[in-house]
């Protein structure tokens, strides 16, 4: 099912964008490239700019407005008055990328007032994409795939496991995410861990291979609204650390707080 305020051909207008990014993204990656560092010390290529333009021309034919972390944003006043927007994250894991080591993804998320709908994560590298959210639930394919919204790649709800999996990245814990996991063990027994880069974690809450993600370190909307609004649609959750409400996009302050994605069956 595919909820109404979700229109099939915005779904294939962010497939056909991540498909065409991801092509210029694996281009720069295998000619070499020249790293800058942007205002905020992050680090740019020539494959986050690249893909940034792709994605905007193919977002904009909806008519809705695209805010990409690569793009100069509108103000807030202009943005809030905005029912949906498009946020954009054209290359997630610039770090892993000028690493070469695969870890780097498209995320493409549709928020309507504040809440993620929409989510896309496409992985370059493995050449799948993971989409969903509100009633249409989660699916899972690869680029070539035409029928994407076939009940063949429709992700299952999430089950519980029976021993508990923690995806982090690839920075080491602080102390209070050491306390966090401290505390999913007292309650869980030892867990596992995947380590990881980007919002490819996000791939792993949905697919029920692992049932918890701490993030006690910055992240922007563009990070995480499509992994929220795809991990919803199967059973998970995405809460702010503070008040534990899910997180809220299109925010004056782009910044989330932290927070822990996690199986909603579970708690810690």
């Amino acid at each position: 099912m595919i909820e109404k305020e979700i229109h099939r051909d915005w779904i294939t207008t962010a497939v056909a964008a991540a498909i065409e990014a991801s092509a210029a993204i694996l281009e720069v990656y295998q000619a070499g490239f020249e790293v800058t560092i942007k205002a905020d010390r992050s680090p740019v290529t020539l494959a986050d700019k690249t893909s940034s333009r792709i994605i905007c021309k193919h977002l904009e034919s909806t008519g809705i407005q695209v805010m990409s972390e690569e793009e100069e944003a509108s103000t807030y006043i202009e943005r809030q008055k905005q029912e949906y927007i498009w946020i954009v994250d054209p290359m997630d894991g610039t770090k892993e990328f000028i690493a070469k080591n695969g870890e780097f993804c498209i995320c493409i998320a549709l928020v309507k007032n504040g809440k993620p709908i929409f989510g896309l994560i496409a992985a370059p590298i493995d050449q799948t994409i993971l989409l969903g959210g509100n009633e249409m639930g989660a699916y899972y394919f690869d680029y070539e795939t035409v029928d994407f919204l076939n009940e063949t790649y429709k992700v299952p709800k999430l089950s519980i496991n029976p021993q508990k999996t923690i995806a982090h990245s690839r920075s080491h814990f602080s102390e209070k995410g050491q306390r966090m996991i401290d505390s999913i063990t007292e309650k869980y027994g030892a867990p596992k861990f995947i380590k990881k880069g980007s919002a490819l974690k996000f791939i792993d809450l949905v697919l029920g291979k692992a049932d918890f993600y701490p993030r006690l370190a910055p992240t922007m909307e563009w990070d995480i609204a499509a992994g929220q609004a795809i991990y919803e649609s199967v059973g998970g959750e995405v809460l702010d650390f503070t008040n534990f409400e899910p997180l809220e996009y299109n925010k004056e302050n782009l910044y989330n707080p932290f927070f822990i994605a996690k199986n909603k069956e579970l708690n810690i």
